[in-house]
């Protein structure tokens, strides 16, 4: 089962330049819910692919971005990559269509988060936690920062276990990741979702 424990968080993203117009429809801030978890039942700790999926709440609706941990060069930053510390890096590893340009989507904290969801949680209650969120057009383009991803209160558990967040973005948009990969993943997270009894109806969830 993917990314089976987790632990998620109300927030705020903020946006600028063209991909908050592709994914909000503008530069501002948004309410967000915010999910980190580890990718398989290894023990709290070890070398997992970790996970931070990121929900914008906008006006035409949520719109769903899924981040794994990668490497930090620029050419292992497109591949899941076993990583401890819940701080990153992480990246979006498919590209996304930006106005003809293939743009990847890249994460990192501002500071060490340490290896455990518990101890991530507790960070964020003293002291907050933030995520810079950057823009790459193309494999081996810098990155440029687009955004900031900032933690607010933790979630009910049962309110996390219910969240089935949308490989493909939003049903219906424009904005989503292309090929092989998203094939698969568009096929296994569903399982995966039921296995730990996500909600059918995200409505109702923030």
């Amino acid at each position: 089962m993917l990314h089976p424990r987790g632990v998620s968080f109300g927030g705020e993203v903020e946006l600028s330049g063209v991909l908050a117009e592709r994914l909000v429809g503008g530069p501002g801030r948004y309410p967000a819910t915010v999910r980190l978890s580890r990718g398989t039942p290894t023990p709290a700790g070890w070398p997992d692919v970790l996970g931070l999926a990121v929900r914008l709440h906008g006006a035409d609706g949520p719109f769903d971005l899924l981040l794994s941990s990668t490497g930090r060069p620029r050419l292992l930053r497109h591949l899941p990559v076993p990583r401890r510390d819940f701080a990153g890096p992480y990246g979006s590893l498919l590209a996304y269509r930006v106005d003809g340009r293939r743009t990847y989507l890249l994460a990192a904290a501002d500071r060490p988060l340490g290896t455990s969801l518990a101890g991530v949680a507790a960070l964020a209650a003293r002291h907050g936690v933030r995520f810079d969120l950057l823009a790459a057009e193309g494999f081996r383009a810098p990155g440029r920062l687009v955004g900031r991803v900032v933690l607010g209160a933790r979630l009910p558990a049962g309110t996390d276990a219910a969240l089935a967040f949308d490989p493909d973005g939003r049903r219906g948009s424009g904005l989503r990741p292309r090929g092989l990969i998203q094939r698969l993943r568009r096929a296994s997270y569903p399982v995966s979702q039921r296995g730990r009894n996500a909600a059918e109806d995200q409505s109702r969830l923030p």
